[in-house]
C-alpha cells in the first residue's frame, strides 16, 4: 500500500502545480455486507497501469489534459472511526487550503463524509451529486448513527433541503423514498437527467460522490452490497459526459470490493471511471 509522504506533498514541485489531488481512502470498517472495499485503492492503482491515458470518449488525454497528482493512500488501518473520520477531513482540509480539488478513492461510502464536510466548510452553498443503488438516507443503521447506509442522511444535514441530486437509486426503505421525496431530488433507476444538471445548477459548486454499485452487477459484481437493475457502463459514460461544464470542486468514487470479482472486470470498470471523471474535472478547470 502507498501510503501518503506528507513531506513529499510540502515541497514537491508536481504537487504544487498540480490542480487536483488524487488520494485513497482504505476503509470498509462500517460495510453491513460483503466486505472488500478496503482494498479498492490499492487494486485501481495497481490495474490503471494497463489503462490507456487517452479517453475515446472524451477525446482528451491524462497526459496532457489534466495537472493531477496521485499523493497515495491515507493509512486508516487499526485505527477508530472517529479518528478515521478526523483523518480524512484533516487531510482533506489541506488539499482545499492549497486550493486544489479533493479526488478521493473509497473504501465504503462512509469515507465521503468527512471529504464532504471539508469541502462544505470552504463552499456553503454546496450542491451533491450522488450516484448510486441506494439512496443512504437512513437516520440510522442497526443503531449507528456513522454508517454507509447513513452517509447521505449527515451530509443532508451539512447542505439541507433540495441541495442533493440523487441519479440512478433503486433501492431503500419506505421511509428512505418518503424523505427524499419531500427534502432532495431524486431521479429513480438512470442518469437520464443528469442533462439538465448544467441548466439547474450553473455555476454552483458541487460535490460529486459515484457509488459504483450504481452500476447493474453484470456490469459490476465486485461490490459488497448488488443491487439487480442498475446501468449498464455505456449509460455511466453518457452520463458522465453530462457532467462537462460543471464547477465540481470534489469529488470520489467509492465501493469497489475487488475480492469479490476475481475476473477483474469490476477493477477494469472502476479505472475507466477514474479515467473519465479525472478528465472531466481538468477540463472544467480550464473553462
Amino acid at each position: 500500500m502507498q501510503n501518503i509522504d506528507s513531506t513529499f506533498m510540502s515541497f514537491d514541485k508536481s504537487y504544487h502545480e498540480a490542480k487536483i489531488v488524487y488520494f485513497g481512502c482504505p476503509f470498509d470498517g462500517t460495510a453491513s455486507f460483503k466486505k472488500g472495499a478496503v482494498l479498492g485503492p490499492e487494486e485501481i492503482r495497481n490495474a490503471s497501469y494497463g489503462l490507456e491515458t487517452y479517453s475515446p470518449y472524451l477525446k482528451l488525454d491524462l497526459e496532457v489534459d489534466t495537472k493531477i497528482i496521485d499523493v497515495g493512500d491515507l493509512n486508516l488501518q487499526v485505527k477508530s472511526l472517529e479518528n478515521v473520520l478526523i483523518e480524512i477531513k484533516n487531510f482533506t482540509q489541506r488539499i482545499l487550503t492549497d486550493n486544489k480539488v479533493p479526488f478521493m478513492i473509497g473504501g465504503e461510502h462512509l469515507v465521503t463524509l468527512p471529504v464532504a464536510e471539508a469541502v462544505f466548510e470552504k463552499y456553503p452553498d454546496l450542491y451533491i451529486i450522488h450516484l448510486d443503488a441506494h439512496m443512504d438516507l437512513r437516520n440510522d443503521y442497526e443503531g449507528e448513527k456513522l454508517s454507509h447506509a447513513t452517509v447521505m442522511r449527515r451530509i443532508y444535514d451539512l447542505v439541507g433541503s433540495k441541495h442533493i441530486y440523487q441519479f440512478g437509486v433503486r433501492s431503500g426503505t419506505k421511509e428512505e423514498f418518503n424523505f427524499a421525496d419531500k427534502y432532495c431530488i431524486t431521479n429513480l433507476f438512470n442518469l437520464e437527467k443528469t442533462i439538465d444538471l448544467k441548466n439547474k445548477l450553473g455555476g454552483k459548486p458541487i460535490y460529486l460522490s459515484i457509488d459504483l454499485d450504481v452500476l447493474d452487477p453484470s456490469v459490476f459484481s465486485g461490490t459488497g452490497t448488488q443491487e439487480p437493475g442498475g446501468i449498464t457502463f455505456n449509460e455511466i459514460i453518457d452520463g458522465l459526459k453530462n457532467f462537462r461544464g460543471l464547477n465540481i470542486v470534489g469529488a470520489d468514487i467509492v465501493e469497489l470490493a475487488p475480492n469479490l470479482d476475481l475476473s477483474g472486470v469490476s477493477t477494469a470498470c472502476a479505472c475507466k471511471v477514474v479515467r473519465e471523471l479525472a478528465l472531466i474535472i481538468s477540463d472544467n478547470l480550464r473553462g
